[in-house]
């Protein structure tokens, strides 16, 4: 079986549709998704496809990335649906309780690996991140900040999100393959190496 384009040549073929297509997706979805959410759910589309290992074989390119969008905001809808229902707990008896250390161990190593993934990104592919996601800044106030265009800002985000779900995947593929490696925080207090 031949191998198919890694992730960067997969977003390579993308990245022409993205430059042309852009508006009209980004309008497709906020007309259904709201204004807010439709730039996340535009770089998610795109890094579905660029993810897609059909990529490079594909003979209407716009049409996968609308069914990408379309099924989105199926997802999404859904996602809205659910709704959690809080239940009083009674005091006489003894609630069940989470593992607080386990948790707190995974959340280290979840902010280690995103550390070290923010390190790994361009200077100002990380700037535009932290103001976005981090900052709260939207892609039109960043815009301005830098004094780019708002094609940068979502080229820098899509990089950024990409590289994030990269990263992600293997830290994922790592611990289903190999035994879980320590956190920072644990080797200094276990001395485990």
């Amino acid at each position: 079986m031949p191998a198919g384009p890694d992730f960067g040549d997969r977003f390579a073929l993308l990245e022409p549709v993205y430059r042309r297509e852009r508006k009209n997706l980004l309008r497709f979805l906020a007309r259904r998704a709201g204004t807010d959410a439709a730039p996340d759910l535009l770089h998610e589309v795109f890094l579905r496809a660029a993810a897609s290992p059909q990529v490079g074989e594909l003979a209407n390119p716009l049409g996968f990335l609308y069914r990408i969008a379309h099924n989105l905001l199926i997802d999404q809808s859904r996602r809205s649906r659910c709704r959690v229902e809080l239940v009083p707990i009674f005091e006489a008896c003894d609630a069940p309780s989470h593992a607080e250390q386990e948790h707190r161990i995974e959340a280290d190593d979840l902010q280690f690996l995103f550390d070290r993934v923010l390190a790994d990104l361009s200077v100002k592919t990380r700037r535009v991140f932290e103001m976005h996601r981090l900052g709260e800044m939207s892609y039109r106030e960043i815009q301005a900040a830098l004094g780019i265009s708002l094609a940068t800002v979502e080229y820098h985000m899509m990089r950024a999100l990409a590289h994030l779900r990269r990263a992600a995947q293997s830290a994922d593929l790592m611990h289903r393959s190999a035994p879980r490696p320590c956190s920072s925080r644990q080797q200094l207090k276990n001395n485990c190496n």
